[in-house]
């Protein structure tokens, strides 16, 4: 058994410290998106239905990174808040296609500041070359986690 000594601190795990960066992040995006009375869970789908519009829910699902239950729960919630509509594709009614609404699509002016205005106070101070140098560390850690993942199926995943 490995003594205490032996374990990660939590200031050198990058787990942990991606973690306390992403929830500040998010924080400050929640804050920003409640003085529209929006939902912080909305962001990711507008994010992707703003680059990419009218795709079927699983495709949102996988592109915004949220399992397909939340998404469908989330899509309602955005149907309901008329930012969003869903229908039966028409080529295989087992799928749904999601679409944004002109308000939905609107938004996209209004609140695409703020990730750049959350990004700009995080990296304060830090120079572009260590920015760079993060975004591509983390890219790279994202992708050897993802395919750690699709190796070795769910079950026997760390």
């Amino acid at each position: 058994m490995p003594s205490k000594s032996e374990h990660l601190t939590p200031d050198q795990s990058a787990g942990y410290q991606v973690r306390r960066c992403h929830r500040r992040l998010d924080r400050l995006l929640h804050y920003y998106l409640g003085k529209h009375d929006l939902k912080s869970g909305y962001w990711y789908y507008l994010r992707v239905l703003w680059m990419n519009d009218e795709v079927s829910q699983k495709c949102l699902s996988d592109m915004a990174n949220v399992a397909e239950n939340t998404t469908a729960s989330i899509i309602n919630s955005m149907v309901e808040d008329g930012l969003v509509t869903r229908e039966r594709d028409e080529r295989d009614k087992r799928k749904f296609r999601v679409r944004l609404t002109d308000r939905g699509r609107a938004l996209e002016r209004e609140l695409i500041q703020y990730p750049e205005q959350i990004n700009r106070l995080a990296s304060e101070g830090i120079d572009q070359t260590e920015i760079d140098t993060c975004l591509s560390v983390l890219e790279r850690m994202s992708e050897n986690l993802a395919s750690a993942f699709e190796h070795r199926g769910s079950a026997d995943a760390p």
